[in-house]
């Protein structure tokens, strides 16, 4: 062509670069496309206009995708939509490899999308080349939608904002892995720093608290919702001569800042940066894309679940109290285990609550429910019981203060949200190691003999607060022996994986005697025991698993003194009291198997059930021929093999105890012929006020107690 000619038309010069046209309007659903096009198609070469499906036939389905997903990609950025796309034939072979580069548009009034762009046929490129790495082949899509896949796994899995910086931080690209990585957060006006990888420490000041009006990338995207590729060193200088010395230090070659959006908001931005030159294809473009919407999701939800746990955490905090200063004579621990959903704090709780004249109460509790509501309630209900133990109330008052309370502020005129609580209350007097207890619809304390024996410790109760507002609850009364620990506990702990309270017993009872240690490490091994890795191999029977929360306090009392006063080694004491009501038979029966725990390694069986037996008549006399109750005392001292068991049975009746010859069809009376046949010493004391009837066994060998 010499100079001044006219120029060729467009199509002249398309067709001598075996280039072709098309056409497509989605709304319509048409596509057209020129002769050299539709040759390229392996259609007859002439112009034809296709519909939608006509034209899918025509293309690899991998490809058909891509299209349809770079196309959205393209009218957001602004930018080509460019991608290599597969011909295949009627039975699906591959036939050609085109290139297609278009610059496609967005009518909002029909919503749809038109495309008009060129049609060339390229050379295939050997998979694993340096050419390849670019070309949109088969195997790079699927490593993409492999790592697109892995990458939306990981980043799902992430529970706080730590986890997710470091999941991003550990993203492999195919093709192309960043050097660095930063994530910037908006607070106000200004742009923040809220992760970064692959900077030093310290290195991130300069872009802290950047005003959003600063001529950085980043705050470019988060002003406008727009990515931002940089390709080269010489792009960014040109686009952002301010702050270009900043970035210039890290000697990287080329930069994307995408932005951080969620629910149509802008959130921030992600920088992912890279040490070599990257041209940012379009497909590169739709990866980076795709994980930036990721990371915003991720970080989203991160984000509410460290604000909830951190109000969830202050809540807690707030509400559990601190044990105070130490108590002579007396070691307090205590743990709280939120492990029941997602709500780090619910209805249990306990409080320990100083007393006038050196005395404390401690306080342990659950409220119905797992919500809000339970958390709610539990905090005005610790501090109710906190009042009313202030002002002097004996243990059995004070709960039946709290029932009222309780009952007051769930039974509204609607009664749509009732709830209950139980509640354990124990006073106890450091000077003397008496503790008086309350108890509403909780479980019984344990205790933990100096010796290693450990026991429940039954006392009388009520129903749980809230029930009934004229409830009453009879006290427990009985000393802490020096050495003995007193564990109250909510039933998270004893049900956790799975178990009742039977089964979950046993599991608490083998790891409070096998335990060697202080108090702090006892709280620590009764929390891994039910909860930690060891708890796996102590599942319960149930299917149930279902976990609650656990709420814990152990009661030490030092070693100090024995009987009337003569000092004895802890490992040679063992102490217990049980009250049996005038109106409470059935506590018969817990005599008998409170003693059996007592005497769990008592050497001869049949000493154990004579003692048992005798225990059984003693108290049965009782609740028969007087009008008191009965108090239970048993005692065991000594070495094992050589060990002596003390029983006392108490009452406030003036009648002794008699001897009588009973005739063979008589039901009773032969109380004192049993204690005589069977006791090695035996005796009935007048004291001030009643009596004691009582008995001694000494251990003798023997078949084992079982």
């Amino acid at each position: 062509m010499r100079t001044g000619e006219p120029l060729p038309s467009v199509g002249d010069v398309l067709a001598a670069l075996a280039t072709g046209l098309w056409h497509w309007d989605t709304a319509a659903g048409l596509v057209t496309v020129d002769a050299e096009a539709a040759r390229l198609l392996g259609l007859p070469e002439r112009p034809v206009t296709l519909t939608e499906n006509e034209t899918r036939a025509r293309l690899h389905p991998e490809d058909w995708n891509e299209i349809t997903g770079v196309v959205p990609l393209a009218v957001d950025e602004g930018t080509l939509a460019e991608v290599r796309i597969r011909i295949i034939d009627e039975e699906g072979l591959v036939v050609r490899v085109v290139r297609s580069r278009s610059k496609p548009s967005f009518d909002p009034d029909r919503r749809a999308y038109e495309l008009i762009g060129t049609l060339q046929e390229v050379t295939e490129p050997t998979p694993g080349t340096a050419a390849a790495r670019n070309a949109v082949t088969g195997d790079w899509r699927r490593s993409r939608e492999a790592f697109l896949l892995d990458a939306g796994r990981a980043l799902a899995e992430a529970r706080s904002t730590a986890e997710v910086l470091r999941v991003a931080a550990g993203l492999s690209m195919p093709g192309f892995t960043p050097d660095g990585l930063a994530v910037f957060g908006v607070e106000g006006d200004r742009l923040t720093v809220i992760g970064h990888h692959g900077q030093q420490p310290g290195e991130d000041r300069p872009f802290l608290h950047m005003p959003l009006t600063a001529d950085y990338p980043a705050a470019e995207v988060v002003r406008t919702g727009r990515a931002v590729y940089l390709s080269s060193p010489e792009q960014y200088r040109s686009r952002y001569p301010v702050t270009w010395p900043l970035a210039r230090h890290f000697e990287r070659r080329s930069w994307a800042f995408l932005p951080l959006t969620s629910a149509g908001r802008t959130m921030g931005a992600w920088m992912a940066a890279f040490t070599y030159p990257v041209a940012f294809t379009p497909d590169e473009r739709a990866v980076l894309t795709t994980v930036a919407r990721m990371l915003a999701q991720a970080l989203n939800r991160a984000g509410a679940a460290d604000t909830q746990r951190e109000l969830t955490e202050g809540l807690q905090r707030s509400m559990l109290p601190s044990l105070g200063p130490e108590i002579p004579g007396m070691t307090v621990a205590a743990r709280y285990i939120p492990t029941g959903g997602g709500l780090q704090v619910g209805g249990d709780w306990y409080d320990m609550i100083p007393l006038p004249a050196g005395r404390f109460a401690l306080a342990i509790g659950d409220v119905q429910g797992h919500d809000v509501r339970a958390a709610g309630l539990m905090g005005q209900l610790r501090i109710a019981l906190r009042a009313y133990a202030s002002e002097g109330h004996r243990p059995d008052a004070v709960l039946s203060r709290a029932a009222r309370f309780l009952h007051g502020i769930t039974h509204d005129e609607h009664m749509t949200d009732l709830r209950f609580a139980t509640c354990l209350y124990v006073e106890a007097d450091p000077a003397t190691g008496v503790l008086e207890i309350a108890r509403a619809g909780h479980p019984d304390p344990a205790i933990r003999m100096a010796d290693g024996t450990v026991m429940m410790r039954p006392t009388a109760g009520g129903v749980p607060l809230g029930v009934d507002p004229d409830a009453d609850y009879p006290t427990t009364r009985f000393p802490l022996e020096p050495g003995e620990t007193l564990m109250l506990c909510t039933d998270g702990l004893i049900e956790t994986g799975g178990h009742d309270m039977e089964s979950g017993w046993r599991r608490i009872r083998a790891i409070l005697e096998a335990h060697r240690g202080d108090l702090e490490s006892m709280a620590d091994a009764l929390v891994q025991g039910v909860h930690g890795p060891s708890s796996h191999h102590t599942t319960g029977p149930l299917a149930d698993r279902r976990e609650d929360d656990i709420a814990l306090l152990l009661l030490c009392r030092g070693a100090g003194g024995g009987r009337d006063g003569v000092p004895v080694p802890p490992s040679r004491l063992r102490r217990t009291l049980l009250p049996v009501a005038q109106d409470e038979p059935e506590r018969i029966a817990e005599a008998r198997r409170h003693l059996r725990e007592l005497l769990h390694d008592w050497a001869s069986a049949e000493q154990v059930d004579s003692a048992v037996l005798l225990v059984s008549e003693m108290v049965t006399n009782v609740l028969v021929h007087t009008d008191a109750d009965a108090l239970l005392s048993a005692e065991v001292a000594g070495e094992p093999g050589g060990r002596r068991l003390r029983v006392e049975v108490t009452d406030s009746g003036d009648d002794l105890p008699h001897r009588r010859r009973p005739g063979e069809l008589a039901s009773s009376g032969r109380g004192l012929m049993l204690i005589e046949l069977l006791a090695d010493l035996w005796g009935v004391d007048p004291r001030g006020k009643g009596k004691s009837i009582w008995f001694e066994l000494y251990e003798s060998d023997g078949p084992a107690a079982v």
